[in-house]
């Protein structure tokens, strides 16, 4: 008995230790804590993410620290999780020392540098993801994956794989692999393994690399014939062609995404349709390829489908009514194609409780009514921008509650919205209903049950008030409002809503008043409230935004007491356009608070002064605009600095010095150099010829003097074709929003001055008139054979025209005028059949004006002030015109004479027959006339002939006729 009471008691004891045990935490082993603090001493933390790694004495135990997971019983660890940490520097090798870790994520971090192979050591990892740290690279040997036997799940996505050119034979070694994720990692070509795949495979990400057909499908196709690959990723590669028949056992695929290719409809469509039309595919995605035709009606077949993408391809007709069969379907993408006909009320009949996202924009859908999409009531994402779609929003709309995304842009929508169609939808997060003509008319009193974070309705009209019911829009970070017919002022509780506003447009209204001074405008703020009637100074806090344009308004005032902002580097202004306004005063000090400024238009103002020096800190700067000013000086030498200018306009302003040379010797990405209409002196410098990319290079109305340099002919842009736009495309700082720009410059054309904005990559123009240019024409500027128009007058230009002026096949604008050119004009200026603009007047040209239907077309205004000019369109005949008038005179004086002498000749001809026929005729008839005898004689002569014609002519009858009865 004693002994049973002994075992119980030691038995209590064992489990009570046995629990304790089990609850107790047990630090971390010191090794480990070591090698992770050698790895934090190779990284930057910026952030402090790791600010619990350390050694004080809180910090001894690393299981506690962020990202660290220990085994509970033997405190070794066994995860590292420092996913999405901003880390930067290198993996350091101590890593290698954590030989119990089963599961690392270091990706999406700012790694760099050679991944250590000391990774092998890792023995029983199971899960490794370095994917999205697009600085990391690998050795050619990546022969240390096959020492993790153990490893499931492998992502190496944009790691640098570039020179792992045996990457797939180290792949085949680990036998329980089943995902593996390669996107975007410049694979090299793939070897073939004579080694059996890994028959483990379930995903397969290989998206991104620039795989070849011939590269990757024998590859494929042995892995295919050994694994059940569920998920394959194959898209933005180079795949084109047949899909080989062995790719015929992919039977279990769910997942197959095959967009960003080459592949056409006829080697996509029968390997498709003959494997998956009874499989089990769920999710296809054929995005971004060349398919074209209409759509197969063999897609209905495919009812396991939920996700069908056939976007961005060259598809056409009507959409096929097969795929009201896709009763699973959950998403529907075909957006950006060429699809026509009438979108019907059952056209997705068997989907109307499944579909969740019907993307149909940009085709030419068109319909006398909005198409009725009552019955999908799980509809919440519906893009049916730019189609041809008009009559009126059907208040049907507003039954579908699980909206939050409603495209209808760019269509020919019409009539009113009220609060019924909108207004109930309460998880909206996305409208769109901009460039239709439709009529806002929401009550007062009511309140829409959404929480927006994205409403475009440009040019719809909203006014003349503004929208009362944006007050309760709280999340809103886009906001376009633009040319809807609001005028008055912005209300003040708009300010107060706007703390997470991204991008704000409310140009082209009526909007009077002034903007507030806030404390602060929201940091990533891109504001567009051009082209109204707001007035006043602008208010420094403005100028914290990134993307700002007050163009075209009334403001007044300074803007050099913006210097005393604070605009620190996280507020990245970009764009800066005050033109068109009523500023005045002296240009800012503080540029480099603007550091990150790529455009800057201040043109079409009163600002005066010089151009400050501290203008050259703007090392991004791409365009600059300052014309219509009053700026006086010489251009500062900090400019130079600014290499990546593409447009420099400082026309009219009163701008002195030379022309500085380092504009060719810097700034070789200039497209558009305009200085006209300032007071430039001295010559034209030679560096200028170094603007390889000039196509608009504008000199004219300065006091230059000077020839023309003959290096014009190195301006290559001019002498080639194609052309450049001078566009960019920004994404937002700290948000997705991206900012379009387009830029533009004013063009002296055909006498008048015109804005060019996408057209302006149509214009290579060289104007130099209206200056003291002297010497001749050189015969090089022939060579830029590109060239569009060319304006050389009012100079003292003499000598000839290049005789080799006919090179200039695109010339649409030539103007020679008020020169002292002589000689005549070149013939060969006639084969410019596209010239439509020629002022060759007031020169000393001599000689006839070359004949042809071109030359001969302009008004004689053209050659008006050339005294020795002479021939058509002139009234003046050329000398040697009159010289073949004169011989036109004695050949027609002797064509005269001998036809007098035919005459004559025919006079004796016709005489000669007249009188023969009186003879005859009078010798006959007058002896029958004054001889009885003869007459008698003659008479009966002509009754014997009667006679016997008769007696023939009776007896042949009779001889016919008795022939004809027998």
């Amino acid at each position: 008995m004693s002994g049973l009471i002994a075992f119980s008691l030691l038995l209590i004891c064992f489990i009570a230790c046995w629990r304790v045990g089990d609850h107790a935490e047990v630090g971390c082993i010191e090794r480990e804590r070591e090698a992770l603090l050698h790895f934090k001493q190779v990284v930057d933390d910026y952030y402090g993410m790791l600010s619990s790694w350390g050694n004080g004495e809180d910090k001894r135990d690393c299981c506690k620290w962020e990202g660290v997971e220990c085994n509970n019983q033997t405190g070794h660890v066994i995860m590292l999780d420092l996913s999405h940490y901003y880390l930067e520097g290198k993996i350091g090798p101590s890593l290698g020392e954590l030989q119990h870790l089963k599961h690392l994520n270091l990706s999406y971090n700012y790694f760099e540098g050679i991944l250590p192979p000391q990774l092998g050591n890792l023995s029983k990892l199971q899960s490794l993801d370095l994917g999205y740290s697009d600085g990391l690279t690998t050795s050619e040997n990546l022969d240390w994956l096959s020492s993790l036997p153990l490893l499931r799940q492998l992502d190496l996505s944009w790691l640098n794989l570039s020179k792992a050119i045996h990457w797939s034979q180290a792949i085949n070694k680990m036998p329980f692999l089943t995902e593996l994720h390669l996107s975007e990692s410049q694979l090299p070509t793939i070897s073939i393994s004579h080694n059996n795949s890994s028959k483990s495979l379930v995903v397969l990400d290989l998206s991104g690399n620039g795989l070849t057909s011939s590269s990757i499908y024998p590859w494929l196709c042995n892995l295919f014939s050994t694994s059940s690959l569920v998920h394959l990723d194959l898209s933005s590669n180079n795949l084109n062609g047949s899909i080989p028949n062995a790719f015929g056992n992919m039977t279990t695929l769910a997942y197959l995404d095959l967009s960003w290719n080459g592949l056409t409809s006829s080697s996509i469509y029968p390997w498709l349709f003959n494997l998956f039309s009874t499989s089990s595919l769920v999710h296809l995605d054929l995005s971004y390829n060349n398919l074209n035709g209409s759509i197969p009606n063999a897609f209905g077949n495919m009812t396991t489908l939920a996700y069908l993408d056939l976007s961005s391809n060259q598809l056409e007709g009507e959409m096929p009514k097969s795929l009201r069969d896709l009763c699973n379907l959950r998403s529907l993408i075909l957006s950006y194609n060429n699809l026509t006909g009438l979108l019907e009320k059952d056209f997705l009949a068997c989907s109307n409780n499944t579909l969740e996202a019907l993307h149909l924009s940009h085709n030419r859908f068109k319909g006398t009514s909005f198409p009725n999409l009552s019955g999908f009531s799980q509809l919440s994402e519906l893009y049916l921008g730019f189609n041809q779609l008009n009559g009126i929003l059907p208040e049907s709309i507003g039954q579908l509650r699980q909206l939050e995304v409603l495209d209808i842009r760019s269509n020919s929508m019409h009539g009113m919205v009220s609060e019924n169609h909108l207004f109930g939808l309460s998880k909206l997060m996305d409208l769109d209903l901009s460039f239709n003509s439709l009529t806002f008319n929401m009550s007062l009193d009511q309140v829409p049950l959404f929480q927006a974070t994205c409403i475009k309705l440009a040019s719809c009209k909203l006014g003349p008030l503004f929208p009362h019911w944006l007050h309760t829009q709280k999340h809103l970070d886009q906001l376009d409002i633009s040319a809807s017919s609001i005028s008055g002022v912005i209300p003040n509780w708009f300010w107060d809503s706007i703390p997470d506003l991204v991008w704000l447009n409310i140009s082209n209204n009526h909007i009077s008043g002034t903007l507030p001074n806030l404390t602060t405008y929201p940091s990533d703020l891109g504001m567009d409230l051009s082209s109204n009637f707001l007035e006043g100074s602008i208010p420094h806090s403005v100028f914290n935004a990134q993307w700002l344009d007050l163009s075209s308004n009334i403001f007044s005032g300074s803007i050099s007491l913006s210097c005393g902002i604070s605009n620190q580097p996280h507020y990245r202004l970009s764009h800066l356009d005050l033109s068109s306004n009523r500023l005045s005063g002296e240009l800012p000090q503080c540029w480099k608070q603007w550091k990150y400024l790529i455009v800057l238009n201040l043109a079409n103002n009163n600002f005066s002064g010089k151009i400050k020096k501290s203008i050259g800190l703007l090392h991004l700067m791409q365009t600059l605009h300052l014309r219509n000013n009053n700026l006086t000086g010489a251009l500062p030498s900090s400019l130079k600095n600014c290499r990546d200018l593409h447009l420099v306009d400082l026309g009219k302003n009163k701008l002195s010095g030379r022309i500085p040379s380092w504009i060719g010797d810097n700034l070789s990405h200039l497209i558009v150099l305009n200085l006209r209409s300032n007071r430039f002196n001295r010559s034209i410098p030679l560096n200028l010829c170094q603007l390889k990319k000039i196509q608009l290079l504008d000199l004219s109305s300065n006091n230059l003097s000077g020839r023309i340099p003959k290096c014009l002919k190195n301006l290559t842009a001019m002498a080639q074709k194609g052309s450049s736009i001078i566009a960019y495309d920004e994404i937002a700082y700290n948000s997705s929003i991206q900012h379009s720009y387009v830029d533009n410059t004013l063009v002296q054309w055909k006498g008048k001055e015109l804005e060019y904005r996408k057209t302006l990559r149509l214009i290579k123009s060289i104007d130099f008139s209206s200056n003291k240019l002297i010497g001749e024409i050189p015969v090089e500027v022939t060579d830029l054979v590109e060239l569009v128009s060319l304006n050389l007058s009012r100079n003292n230009l003499i000598g000839p025209i290049p005789a080799t002026i006919g090179q200039l096949k695109s010339l649409d604008f030539l103007d020679l005028s008020q020169n002292q050119l002589s000689d005549g004009i070149p013939s060969s200026l006639a084969q410019i059949a596209g010239l439509s603009v020629l002022d060759l007047s007031n020169n000393t040209l001599s000689g006839k004006i070359p004949s042809g239907t071109q030359l001969q077309s302009f008004n004689a205004s053209t050659y008006e002030g050339n005294s020795e000019l002479c021939g058509p369109p002139l009234s003046k005949r050329c000398l040697e015109d009159e010289d073949k008038s004169g011989e036109f005179f004695f050949t027609g004086l002797s064509s005269k004479n001998d036809d007098i002498q035919d005459g004559a000749n025919n006079i004796w001809f016709y005489g000669n027959i007249v009188l023969g026929f009186i003879i005859g005729f009078w010798g006959v008839c007058g002896t029958l006339l004054l001889l009885s005898s003869w007459r008698y004689a003659y008479f009966k002569f002509l009754n014997k002939i009667k006679d016997r014609l008769y007696m023939t002519t009776t007896i042949n009858m009779n001889r016919l006729r008795r022939s004809f009865q027998s």
